[in-house]
């Protein structure tokens, strides 16, 4: 240990926790220093984070107030630190993450190592096919209301180290700037920072894991961070549960979200009672009566997941913000290599359950690109069917150029089946395809 130093904080945590920060992005905080701009003094800018976290006169800035919309309208206000801070946090997450960690329990997944919203949602499906009900919670405004006294109570559980204890106490009370205005902080832990979700789940752990754990003990759940399913066998069971959950945050200074929170009847073939909730939406995926195959091509009911409609609609939105439209002084390979990083991200992580309820919706990137043709092209302006033709052509070709077309998302079967035949007509094609184009272009 540095003797002339109140705290052992070590140089090499401060560039790994750098070296993590650079790997997550971000955008600046209040100050307007990006990464870029602190990486040109890299070596005294991570030395004046190790001098005074090492001395204890590290005092962090206030968070950036940014509003980023929800898929099912309104804003989420997140709390954006600066670069510095991001590291500093990071500094102290890595180091307390590691003794909380192995006390979490199994079927806590947001936010932790070797964990994921996949993992979530595989667990939650196969439940629903053991389990007749579910009761789906959301905790309202948890980032914002986490009470500090019982936050840290639960933090000194777990670790005695002067330094880690004093950051967190600071980082829970740094304030909010928003514009020019300082928002003091009372309660809850900025929704952005680095520490923030490695004490929110401490925070749920003691107030939710364990008690259910103690309490419901044949009630298997899946919660991930502020967002919850617990599988019950009885209505009842599950109408007295929620009761309880909310007696018990009421206890612990939270509320559940009474509108999102619900009580659903898993309906399939075997299943034949009646109840006014028959699908829930987790994590993205709306779990509900979904047709399936068995043996022998067989159908059948089954409870499955797939892409919810907020999601489907936030994605239509997202394609119809590209403008492809006025992308004309761009080539196919350009538009492609710009967004595939996008449809990537959409096929991997809605692509896992449900992938005919995906395809419907990424196949509006092929109607926006046979209009991207149409205004590229003098030839194909007024002939919708022959753009569609090309593209299809193109597709064939070049079945690697964009991400869904990889995995043979290009038209609908209907549409498809029309082009192949070359329509019945052609006067009826084109008034088939320029509708169904039309549909999905201005589709909201």
């Amino acid at each position: 240990m540095n003797k002339t130093k109140s705290f052992n904080v070590s140089k090499n945590l401060v560039y790994q926790a750098y070296k993590e920060v650079k790997a997550n992005k971000g955008s600046a905080g209040v100050n307007d220093i990006s990464l870029e701009k602190f990486e040109i003094n890299l070596k005294d800018n991570l030395y004046k984070i190790w001098n005074r976290m090492s001395s204890g006169t590290y005092f962090p800035p206030p968070v950036k107030a940014v509003e980023i919309p929800k898929k099912n309208g309104g804003v989420r206000v997140l709390g954006i630190p600066t670069v510095a801070d991001r590291i500093a946090q990071m500094v102290v997450k890595i180091n307390f993450e590691l003794k909380v960690e192995k006390y979490f329990l199994q079927d806590s997944y947001g936010y932790r190592p070797n964990k994921s919203a996949h993992d979530a949602i595989d667990i939650t499906r196969e439940r629903c096919w053991k389990y007749d009900w579910v009761l789906e919670f959301d905790i309202k405004g948890l980032f914002d209301n986490i009470d500090h006294t019982f936050l840290m109570k639960a933090v000194r559980k777990h670790t005695d180290c002067k330094w880690e204890l004093l950051y967190i106490e600071r980082w829970m009370k740094s304030p909010i700037q928003k514009g020019k205005e300082i928002i003091k902080r009372e309660t809850g832990v900025p929704q952005g920072g680095v520490i923030s979700p490695v004490l929110s789940n401490l925070f749920l752990h003691y107030t939710f894991d364990k008690w259910m754990e103690r309490n419901f003990t044949n009630n298997p759940w899946c919660r991930y961070v502020d967002d919850g399913i617990i599988n019950c066998k009885i209505l009842k069971q599950a109408q007295y549960i929620r009761k309880c959950l909310e007696d018990r945050f009421k206890q612990c200074k939270l509320e559940i979200h009474p509108e999102k929170t619900k009580i659903i009847y898993c309906k399939d073939s075997n299943r034949k009672e009646e109840h006014e909730n028959i699908e829930f939406t987790f994590l993205s995926y709306t779990f509900r009566p979904r047709k399936a195959k068995g043996k022998e091509d067989k159908e059948f009911t089954s409870f499955l997941p797939a892409i919810s409609n907020k999601a489907k609609k936030h994605i239509k939105q997202t394609i119809k913000q590209w403008k492809l439209l006025w992308m004309t002084n761009k080539e196919l390979g350009d538009i492609a290599e710009k967004y595939n990083p996008v449809i990537r991200g959409w096929l991997n992580y809605y692509g896992k359950y449900g992938r005919k309820e995906l395809t419907k919706v990424l196949e509006h990137i092929n109607y926006h690109l046979c209009f991207w043709i149409r205004r590229k092209y003098k030839k194909y302006k007024y002939k919708s069917y022959k753009a569609m033709s090309l593209l299809m052509k193109i597709a064939n070709k070049n079945s690697t150029l964009f991400e869904h077309w990889k995995v043979g998302m290009f038209f609908a079967s209907e549409i498809s089946s029309l082009l192949q035949n070359f329509f019945l007509t052609p006067r009826w094609g084109i008034f088939m395809l320029t509708i169904a184009g039309y549909h999905c272009f201005f589709n909201r």
